[in-house]
């Protein structure tokens, strides 16, 4: 798509042969991703999926809560592939700011994703640190949407502000509902969307003509209905 990258979101190891197309410019994963996919070895597994995925970026979490955890795991991650970007969370579980670990990593050249961003307030308290660094920032615009806020209207807030500071950090639009977030994203100055594989297959039904597309669900509730051998 034009003017945004596709990021494949915790897709299986057959996700990502089943969906190897040009449109994926990179993925992501995080520890509950990870949890989901059975995973049992996590230093193993991001070695795994880094190397599947070579050249195309990959971003991968660290799961401490604490800032010297964080540091280590970041490090060790890192160091894995030069195609990683390591996705450190805004703050602690106990609301804290991760700021001395963003510090620390951006000394170190490290690229970083930093990841379970709601609101401009948490992006004016790291810019300073990141404003110059490799970085993404993963704003979950699908949650906000859960809350009953609209995150295209935050996201063009944060964007005018990396604008406005002359920022290298790129935005992306996290947790995805719906193939249509993609026109979101786009109009809200987002660099980048990802999807979960069941939200990239929908791409194949964007911009279809209307008529066809209704024929066609008319024609499936039909079939439906005849091979359960309804009966009124």
């Amino acid at each position: 798509m034009k003017n945004i990258d596709i990021y494949l979101d915790g897709p299986s190891h057959a996700d990502i042969k089943k969906y190897k197309s040009p449109l994926v410019k990179g993925y992501t994963y995080n520890p509950s991703l990870m949890s989901q996919l059975n995973v049992k070895n996590y230093s193993q597994a991001c070695r795994q999926f880094s190397k599947k995925v070579e050249p195309k970026c990959i971003s991968l979490e660290v799961f401490a809560d604490d800032e010297a955890g964080m540091i280590r795991q970041a490090i060790i991650i890192s160091n894995i592939n030069k195609n990683i970007y390591v996705k450190i969370p805004i703050t602690y579980t106990n609301g804290k700011y991760t700021t001395r670990v963003l510090k620390e990593l951006v000394s170190r050249k490290i690229k970083l994703n930093i990841t379970a961003i709601f609101n401009i307030k948490q992006i004016i308290k790291i810019l300073p640190i990141v404003k110059n660094a490799k970085c993404i920032l993963s704003i979950f615009a699908g949650r906000i949407h859960d809350m009953g806020n609209d995150a295209s209207l935050e996201i063009s807030k944060i964007s005018k502000l990396l604008k406005r500071k002359k920022s290298n950090c790129k935005i992306l639009w996290a947790s995805t509902r719906q193939i249509y977030d993609l026109v979101m994203a786009k109009n809200s100055g987002c660099h980048i969307i990802k999807m979960a594989p069941s939200i990239f297959s929908k791409l194949k039904v964007f911009k279809k003509n209307w008529k066809d597309y209704s024929l066609e669900t008319v024609r499936t509730f039909y079939i439906d209905a005849k091979k359960s051998k309804f009966k009124i």
